[in-house]
């Protein structure tokens, strides 16, 4: 009974469902009903992390989970902003910015600063995407609320928005992210993971038709505390930036395993990440090109490793989560997002479902740890206007 609540916990919403619950929200706090409704997707990275802020590659999927905003834009200079699950917040449009308190209005009324916006608005957030978990919550925010602000009609007003939400989230909320979870919120394709190379921004939609091998990625959400705000993500920026100085290059992009024999400490150990990270990258996407997807499982685990023994940001939930799955089958794991907590994905069979739950689960029990929840990533679509 226990496992069937905490699936149930991380169904998503349809549509309608989410409209539903945003405008309900909207006409409750607001009085009068939205002009328009928006929802943008939270995310899992099947692999490519930590690469976005190094000139990488990355390769993300849009979650059927989604943040709905219910707006309406005000002729005066207040913004009025209700959440299902984080209370209100209220202000004037030129409170918004640089420097103001931090909360989770830094990423709901950020991009209104980073685009521009100059008059107020009102907006009612209703959300099923995990918070805390690693999986985006934060660009999910973002990402709905920029395109009710400023409507996409072509992929270029899409890199705009991308732009600016990752410049509120850098600047706004203070937290010093790279462009990957807003791309995926802004260009997912359903059915598809998204090559993304952040050097020059192109896109690559890449098939990843899981149901039809029998295959599922199983999110595992370890409830271990995630904060990207906190330092340690900076710190690990910080030091790429330290390694690019004593290469003498500009980013990790052009340099080679042979190269990083100039590096010792901690600085080898993170660019040595890096520069393996993108390698991995680019031998999944040939295999799932080539329909091979169950291959990518080894490149899942070896990405795990770099992350906890070089990059050094898996916590101990994300690490026994990622062997008691592969032990229980699967043929693959590894943690995704930024770490320091979140969540873990496996690549599993979809008959294998329960039995690698039960496994995670008594490994968790043994440990002392808290319950994880779990849901299954089905790829899914960009942000878009349901109402």
């Amino acid at each position: 009974m226990l496992r069937k609540v905490v699936m149930e916990l991380f169904e998503s919403w349809t549509n309608e469902d989410g409209a539903r619950r945003a405008t309900a929200l909207f006409h409750n706090r607001f009085g009068h009903e939205p002009e328009s409704v928006w929802a943008a997707p939270g995310r899992v990275n099947i692999i490519g992390e930590h690469t976005d802020y190094n000139e990488g590659f990355c390769l993300p999927i849009a979650l059927p989970h989604r943040t709905f905003v219910a707006y309406g834009p005000r002729e005066d200079g207040v913004v009025n902003m209700a959440s299902g699950s984080r209370s209100e917040w209220s202000g004037k449009r030129e409170d918004v910015g640089p420097g103001m308190a931090k909360s989770w209005a830094n990423y709901a009324a950020g991009p209104a600063w980073s685009l521009g916006v100059e008059h107020g608005f009102e907006a009612a957030f209703e959300s099923c995407v995990p918070v805390g978990a690693g999986l985006s919550s934060s660009a999910a925010i973002e990402c709905s609320i920029a395109s009710a602000l400023q409507p996409p009609t072509t992929d270029d007003d899409r890199h705009a928005i991308v732009r600016a939400c990752v410049n509120a989230e850098n600047e706004v909320a203070g937290a010093p992210t790279g462009g990957m979870d807003q791309t995926i919120s802004m260009f997912g394709q359903d059915g598809h993971a998204l090559l993304i190379d952040t050097r020059d921004w192109t896109l690559k939609q890449i098939p990843l038709d899981l149901a039809a091998h029998g295959l599922e990625i199983l999110v595992i959400d370890t409830r271990a505390s995630h904060s990207l705000g906190d330092g340690q993500y900076a710190k690990r920026r910080a030091a790429c930036e330290d390694a690019c100085r004593e290469l003498g290059v500009s980013s990790l992009r052009p340099v080679a395993e042979e190269d990083l024999a100039a590096l010792s400490g901690e600085l080898l150990r993170r660019a040595r990440h890096v520069v393996t990270e993108n390698q991995r990258v680019l031998d999944t996407v040939a295999l799932l090109e080539a329909g091979r997807l169950e291959e990518i499982g080894p490149l899942l685990s070896a990405s795990h490793a770099s992350l906890r023994d070089d990059y050094e940001v898996t916590v101990a939930e994300l690490d026994v989560a990622c062997e008691a799955a592969e032990a229980a089958g699967a043929f693959g794991a590894r943690m995704t997002g930024g770490g320091f907590g979140g969540s873990a994905i496996a690549l599993i069979r979809s008959d294998q479902r329960e039995v690698v739950i039960d496994a995670v689960e008594k490994a968790y029990t043994e440990h002392g740890f808290g319950a994880p929840h779990f849901l299954a990533a089905t790829p899914a679509v960009r942000a878009e206007r349901i109402v």
